[in-house]
């Protein structure tokens, strides 16, 4: 195709990712009354740790924070950020299967048969890593920061009003965020098939992504409390273990299908000598050197030796300089 048919391919799939994305947002506003319901159930686990799934994690809870009242709003304007909230994390939960879908199908054209079936699985990959990540947020990490932001109101002796429209968006972006951080592997694999960055130099500065691991989890979450941190930070640390052993098994198959040197490493190794190089014939051999001074000619023997002339002309008469 040319530049303008693969412009218009590009539309044709932007616009359908944006349809899916819209069906779901209206399909959200139609029944907004359980969406907010589902979108509630992270701050109920927090109140009642022992209706959630995962109550052995989260312990025990504060009695007032269960003695708290619903959530409130006190705008009109407040009441349509819960709606459109609720829409838009409908909109990328049903939209997020149908971009990896377009992004296959314009891609897959440009690809050859062993690329494409490389594709399906990453595209899996991407989809089952975003859920992840999301599905930890929102049973995990979102009923724990509650739990650890009432403890440090009860602290203050603060009465903490949990505002709708603040709690519905801090739940979408924090599902959201995580969700894309979990991405973070399959970018670094990316990288290292294009060959931009070498496995063996990602491997070395483990402490420095270790260091920006924990800033960007530090970032996403609101606390920062230690368990969280630590727990995130260990499963990020160890996907980007997984995905420099991944990379580096993709990078030494491709290079040795291409017929380069399997490590990207050997192509910065010298040769030890530039003469060895020269010295070898078209055979690989290497010319065998003297090893012996080689002795003179019998006629470079015979000849007589010519006179070596003086360095330094005979004195003058007169000239006494010579007797020092």
């Amino acid at each position: 195709m040319s530049f303008l048919e693969h412009l218009d391919d590009l539309r044709v799939s932007l616009i359908r990712v944006l349809a899916v994305f819209a069906v779901g947002m209206v399909a959200a506003l139609i029944f907004y009354e359980y969406v907010p319901r589902f979108l509630a159930m992270p701050l109920e686990w927090a109140k009642h740790p022992e209706t959630s799934p995962i109550h052995f994690v989260l312990g025990r809870s504060d009695p007032s924070l269960a003695a708290l009242p619903p959530l409130k709003e006190f705008t009109f304007m407040g009441v349509w950020s819960v709606l459109m909230y609720a829409a838009f994390g409908v909109g990328i939960a049903l939209a997020s299967p149908v971009f990896l879908y377009e992004t296959i199908r314009f891609v897959g054209p440009a690809l050859t048969d062993r690329e494409k079936r490389g594709l399906i699985p990453f595209c899996l990959s991407a989809l089952v890593l975003f859920l992840s990540g999301a599905v930890l947020a929102f049973f995990w990490l979102t009923p724990m920061s509650v739990q650890i932001w009432h403890h440090f109101a009860s602290g203050l002796n603060m009465e903490v009003i949990w505002q709708a429209s603040d709690y519905y968006g801090f739940v979408i972006m924090m599902s959201l965020l995580t969700g894309l951080t979990f991405q973070f592997p399959l970018a670094l694999i990316v990288l290292m098939w294009l060959e931009l960055v070498r496995p063996r130099t990602l491997l070395k500065s483990w402490r420095g992504m270790l260091f920006g691991i924990l800033i960007v989890v530090a970032i996403i979450t609101p606390i920062g409390e230690p368990i969280s941190l630590g727990v995130l930070t260990g499963i990020l640390f160890g996907f980007y273990l997984i995905a420099v052993s991944i990379g580096s098994v993709l990078v030494r198959r491709k290079r040795v299908a291409r017929g380069d040197r399997p490590n990207p490493e050997d192509d910065d190794i010298d040769d030890e000598d530039e003469d060895d190089e020269d010295d070898r014939d078209d055979d690989g051999y290497r010319e065998a050197r003297p090893t012996k001074p080689i002795s003179p000619s019998p006629q470079a023997i015979a000849a007589p030796k010519a006179e070596k002339p003086s360095a330094t002309p005979p004195p003058a008469d007169g000239d006494l300089s010579s007797l020092d």
